[in-house]
C-alpha cells in the first residue's frame, strides 16, 4: 500500500511539473507571438520604406537623364539656344 502512495505522489508532482511547465510555454507562446507581430509590422514598414526609395530612385534616374552631366547641360543648352534663335528667324520671315 505505501509503494502505491508512492507512486501516486510521484505521479501527482510529476503532473504538477508538467502543468507548470504548461503554463510557462503559454505564456512564451504568448510573447512569441506579440514579437512575430511587432516584427510583422515592422517588415511591412521597411517594405513601404523600400518601395518609396525605390520610386524616388526611378524619379532620380529619369531626371538625371534628362539633365545629364556638366558636359550634357552646357550642351544642351547651346542647342537650345540654336534651335530658340532659328524659330526667331523663322517668325521674321514669316512676318515679312
Amino acid at each position: 500500500m505505501n509503494k502505491v502512495v508512492e507512486m501516486v505522489d510521484l505521479l501527482e508532482n510529476k503532473l504538477t511539473r508538467l502543468i507548470l511547465k504548461q503554463e510557462q510555454y503559454k505564456d512564451e507562446i504568448g510573447r512569441l507571438k506579440q514579437s512575430e507581430a511587432l516584427l510583422l509590422d515592422k517588415v511591412s514598414q521597411q517594405n513601404l520604406y523600400l518601395k518609396d526609395l525605390e520610386d524616388k530612385y526611378q524619379s532620380l534616374k529619369v531626371a538625371n537623364a534628362i539633365v545629364g552631366n556638366k558636359e550634357d547641360k552646357h550642351l544642351t543648352k547651346i542647342k537650345m539656344n540654336t534651335l530658340i534663335r532659328e524659330i526667331d528667324k523663322c517668325i521674321v520671315q514669316l512676318s515679312e
